[in-house]
């Protein structure tokens, strides 16, 4: 039987994130958007919440909840702020290689802290030579003895300026490409870990992005996750994670463009009547209605299957894919409804637009969804 009623504890878990969202997040984001700061208040009282520990086990210290569980959070986190939505759930990205592949032990070690103290971690995959590429890592980790020596530069990295933890992607063994990557959990405190160049976004200016350097950097091998070379499979599974969580990023972002638009064709008088009354921005807002909806429905979907415990590659593409490439049509076309105005920073629509566009490219590009999709349904 098919339902898709939200139990009391789901309902109330997203009035608790809406009502942060409204009153936290919105009163406070065209300020932080304009001046590229990190909102490190808003952080603080979200950790206090729990907003920022979902994910984490209860065994752990966590709340243990679900992915459709998150994706109802950060929909309406990324309804308020999708820069400051990102910067909130990267935990979760950095730390669901820990709980995929880490032992018991690297779990209490380097999962159970972040349940209880307010502090950042960041995934290090990307470099200014392997985005979509993980084959091409260049970042090295070398065996000498009971540590392994790792150097390399890691770029666009969320929160790498205030994470205490990374969790690293390095090649083992080049000679094998993205089968000779592995993946280490490195304290921040470690000699030669440093955070690089902070990024000038276009958008998600509230979110820290920074290159993140690591210069003969000795790292334990017991920090090593699973096995050598499983690097990328480990990144893999992790992403199956990630990607509801954009997507559902995407479905907040759009359906705050889309309210903002509806109000506005509303209020816009012109030869005599509410723009609402033309037959071209009914087209328009319904488009946007339709399709919120069906990206939304895609991604509690693929959620529900991780939640299941069942493999959800294709369908978290589908959600990441649809749902990135809505929101950037549905914020375009709220800033056409706008008209002049929602060219400009006094109206915020500017403004989501903007923010839209990172959520096509962070994650596996709209493009590289396509190729694990195709891959996915010529498989079978």
């Amino acid at each position: 039987m098919i339902g898709f009623d939200l139990t009391e504890e789901q309902v109330a878990l997203q009035d608790m994130a809406h009502k942060f969202a409204a009153n936290e997040i919105r009163p406070k984001a065209a300020e932080h958007d304009h001046a590229g700061t990190f909102p490190m208040e808003i952080f603080r009282k979200a950790f206090d919440l729990g907003l920022m520990t979902g994910f984490i086990p209860e065994a752990l210290g966590g709340l243990g909840l679900g992915s459709l569980d998150a994706c109802l959070i950060e929909e309406e986190l990324a309804w308020g702020c999708a820069g400051i939505a990102t910067s909130m759930t990267c935990n979760g990205l950095a730390l669901t290689p820990i709980l995929i592949a880490g032992t018991e032990d690297q779990k209490k070690e380097f999962v159970a802290p972040f349940a209880r103290e307010f502090r950042y971690a960041s995934f290090c995959l990307t470099e200014p030579g392997a985005g979509s590429d993980a084959g091409g890592i260049a970042t090295t980790a070398k065996k000498d003895g009971d540590v392994y020596l790792l150097n390399g530069r890691k770029c666009f990295i969320t929160n790498g300026t205030h994470a205490s933890q990374y969790t690293v992607f390095a090649s083992t063994d080049r000679s094998k490409g993205h089968k000779g990557l592995s993946v280490f959990v490195v304290p921040r405190s470690f000699p030669g870990v440093s955070p690089g160049k902070k990024e000038d976004k276009m958008g998600q200016r509230a979110s820290d992005t920074s290159d993140v350097l690591f210069e003969d950097v000795r790292v334990p091998a017991s920090n090593l996750l699973g096995k050598e070379g499983e690097g990328f499979k480990i990144a893999m599974k992790t992403l199956d994670f990630a990607r509801p969580s954009v997507a559902s990023m995407s479905v907040g972002v759009a359906r705050a463009a889309f309210e903002l638009a509806m109000q506005y064709s509303k209020e816009r008088v012109q030869f005599g009547a509410p723009i609402a009354m033309n037959q071209a921005i009914h087209f328009l807002l319904a488009d946007m209605a339709m399709d919120i909806e069906a990206a939304r429905l895609l991604t509690l979907k693929s959620a529900w299957l991780l939640d299941q415990g069942r493999r959800s590659t294709k369908e978290s593409s589908f959600a990441k894919a649809f749902a990135a490439d809505l929101a950037m049509r549905v914020t375009t076309d709220a800033v056409q409804i706008f008209g002049g105005y929602g060219y400009m920073k006094d109206y915020p629509v500017e403004k989501l637009m903007r923010d839209a566009k990172l959520l096509q490219i962070y994650e596996g590009t709209s493009q590289i969804q396509r190729l694990v999709i195709a891959k996915e349904i010529m498989m079978r």
